[in-house]
């Protein structure tokens, strides 16, 4: 049945004034033609939006586990956004400011019956980072935080060694947060984690 060509250019006239919901290329990234900070919130699972201008600027991440998103910044603007599964119960993904302590692209689970963990960020020694793999949207892993495969490959290429991650419970996105205080004890594990960086 053909459609009638009045209904097609309804159709692609609401496509072009962001009527239409996301939709997502292979890779998982989202075409929504909103700004950056409204169209992290049009995402489903395995979803994301990159808008990176390659600025000089630090890059930083905010990891998100009250909505599962992940937020990424160069400076104060938002460039990047995409759903996430991280860890629940037992072993949920702890909350805290984190240094990215070792990268590896072609990384495998040493906890995990050598599990793949693609376009690894290590933000603890003891098993917590972010990588690609399974990403329904909701929390369902042993503390790790899970990213779409086309969002995880982008992030590496953007981040170095020591990239400040915030993961909290109490952000819902829009302007980077303020870096939380941190106690006297993380303070000086983080310090020792950056410290063996160097070794």
């Amino acid at each position: 049945m053909r459609a009638a060509p009045r209904s097609m250019a309804i159709l692609a006239m609401s496509c072009a004034l962001a009527i239409c919901p996301a939709q997502a290329a292979p890779s998982g990234l989202a075409s929504i033609a909103l700004p950056i900070e409204q169209a992290a919130y049009e995402l489903t699972a395995n979803q994301f939006v990159w808008q990176d201008s390659g600025t000089g600027e630090a890059v930083s991440i905010v990891v998100s586990l009250s909505t599962q998103r992940a937020f990424v910044y160069r400076g104060s603007t938002m460039i990047a956004a995409t759903t996430i599964s991280s860890g629940k119960g037992a072993k949920g993904t702890p909350v805290g400011t984190y240094p990215i302590l070792q990268k590896n692209e072609a990384h495998r689970s040493n906890l995990y019956n050598d599990a793949p963990m693609p376009f690894m960020q290590r933000l603890t020694w003891d098993g917590i980072a972010i990588h690609a793999g399974r990403n329904p949207g909701f929390p369902i892993l042993h503390g790790c935080i899970r990213v779409p495969a086309g969002f995880a490959k982008r992030l590496f290429g953007v981040t170095a060694l020591g990239t400040t991650v915030i993961v909290t419970d109490d952000f819902e996105g829009g302007a980077i947060p303020d870096e939380p205080l941190v106690d006297a004890e993380t303070a000086k594990a983080n310090a020792g984690q950056l410290a063996s960086l160097d070794r």
